[in-house]
């Protein structure tokens, strides 16, 4: 599959999706949007891929969010298809059974922001800046800005960037739990695809139902979010990566997980 906006690079076991409009700073419209969502939906049906990194082209940018030039002069309704089709590709690299990990470079603002929570991890460069500005053009977050901010940095923190619009460094954003790791910008990608391969060794099965468990449970009442574990739990014992498993840990030796 070819991409204007993107580029794919496939290092088995691992695949690099980077954004690719450095004149703009990677800044999504709604065909950078729609290639997203196609991209995933390729790599989640590609079995030597088995985690990904999401990353944009150069050094100033992951993405620095929505193209503005595609607002001007648009109406509500003609709008509406742009912030759904960013939740649709949204939803479906949270759903996808692989890991996702956003190596963020530079500016993640707006949607750029709201694109790397959809990711499982971030990581980011001690250059990096992160915010949702949207409130400083009169709009606010239409990618899932407004909800997955507050569900990873919580409720008062999101309201302080989301109605202030201000940017914050890469170790702010590691302090209040935004992002996972912030290394020196020369080592973000090497240390990025070092996790990533440990990921892509991690038996496939089970890292897509830990996250599956994770997913769907976070927002339900304790009881039912148990209930969805024990579920993603039990389908772990029909997979034959979990007999390899025990094996390898009574022998005593490396395990060979099925690479499916």
């Amino acid at each position: 599959m070819e991409f204007k906006n993107l580029i794919v690079d496939i290092q088995k076991p691992i695949a690099i999706v980077t954004v690719n409009r450095p004149k703009v700073l990677n800044a999504l419209n709604l065909e950078t949007v729609g290639e997203l969502g196609a991209a995933f939906t390729m790599l989640e049906a590609n079995p030597d891929v088995r985690a990904i990194i999401m990353t944009g082209s150069g050094e100033k940018a992951f993405v620095a969010g929505a193209d503005i030039t595609e607002f001007r002069g648009k109406t509500s309704p003609e709008m509406l298809p742009f912030a759904k089709k960013g939740h649709d590709v949204a939803r479906i690299m949270e759903s996808m059974g692989k890991p996702i990990i956003a190596a963020i470079n530079g500016y993640a603002l707006g949607g750029g922001c709201e694109m790397s929570m959809a990711c499982d991890m971030r990581f980011a460069a001690d250059t990096a800046k992160f915010g949702q500005p949207e409130i400083l053009l009169g709009l606010i977050p239409g990618m899932g800005g407004t909800q997955r901010l507050a569900r990873l940095v919580g409720l008062g923190i999101a309201r302080e960037l989301v109605y202030g619009g201000e940017q914050i460094t890469a170790q702010r954003a590691y302090e209040i739990g935004l992002v996972n790791h912030v290394f020196p910008a020369a080592q973000l990608m090497e240390e990025t695809k070092k996790f990533a391969l440990k990921l892509a060794a991690k038996p496939s099965h089970a890292l897509k139902m830990a996250k599956l468990a994770m997913n769907y449970g976070f927002d339900l009442s304790l009881d039912n979010a148990l209930m969805v574990e024990t579920q993603c739990f039990a389908q772990c014992w029909s997979h034959p990566d979990l007999e390899e498993g025990v094996a390898a840990f009574i022998e005593k030796r490396k395990a060979n997980f099925h690479q499916d």
